[in-house]
């Protein structure tokens, strides 16, 4: 068992294990639920359901709700617990990590909601393919990175960071591409910009899951990477084996 999970797992009082143990549950719960909002929300638009498109842009009040619920939850075993080392870096990582959840809901909404613009069309738009790809990529790495911080898995939370960077360059490559065409097509400028609109979303959630990575790398090894270079530290957030 990872040593950060096994210090998550005894403290002299059985009932604050539970608090923990439930708020990281709740946590994961919402993540899970975001992770299906998006595949519903890259569904709409691959599958131009615009019932199904308007559904997920009405359920994500749920999402806002969770990210309330568990706020509160991990701001009463502040105050009531005050957690020292590895319990004060969970309970702060678990704050930071909904947040990113809450607007990864967020930016799912948008995709939805162009999704709906785009069924309205009668073919689909230039750059559909570069956007079914760029979707698969950030829904494995919202998928990794929650997986990275219910194993407490520091090297795979690395990857998961670096991971980012290869969908930034897809997401640059893409833009590139279909702002080409709309000079070459202008009738297409219409269509194509809502395409980018859920290009860009899609580009911003990849963003979240580092950030959630980064969380786990925090809450693991008690190191702040948020503005490092991740490759240069590589051998400080591995594992030895």
């Amino acid at each position: 068992m990872n040593s950060q999970a096994e210090e998550h797992g005894h403290h002299i009082s059985k009932q604050f294990n539970a608090e923990l143990e439930d708020v990281k549950n709740h946590m994961m719960e919402m993540g899970g639920a975001v992770e299906k909002q998006l595949n519903d929300a890259l569904a709409s638009v691959v599958n131009a359901d615009s019932g199904l498109g308007s559904r997920i842009v009405k359920e994500d009040d749920e999402i806002d709700a969770m990210e309330l619920k568990i706020d509160e939850e991990a701001s009463l075993i502040l105050a009531r617990r005050q957690p020292a080392a590895s319990d004060l870096r969970l309970v702060l990582a678990i704050i930071k990590t909904v947040r990113d959840l809450e607007r990864i809901g967020d930016e799912s909404a948008k995709i939805a909601k162009m999704g709906i613009k785009l069924s309205e069309e009668r073919e689909f738009p230039e750059g559909f393919v570069e956007f079914k790809h760029l979707g698969e990529s950030v829904t494995t790495l919202v998928s990794q990175a929650l997986d990275a911080f219910a194993r407490y898995d520091a090297e795979a939370a690395l990857a998961v960071a670096q991971g980012d960077a290869d969908v930034d360059k897809e997401y640059r490559s893409a833009t590139r591409s279909m702002i080409t065409y709309m000079m070459e097509d202008p009738r297409s400028i219409s269509r194509v910009l809502n395409l980018l609109w859920a290009l860009r979303a899609l580009e911003r959630i990849g963003d979240h899951a580092k950030n959630i990575a980064e969380h786990v790398i925090y809450l693991v090894k008690g190191m702040d990477v948020r503005h490092e270079n991740l490759d240069s530290l590589a051998y400080q957030i591995v594992d030895a084996e």
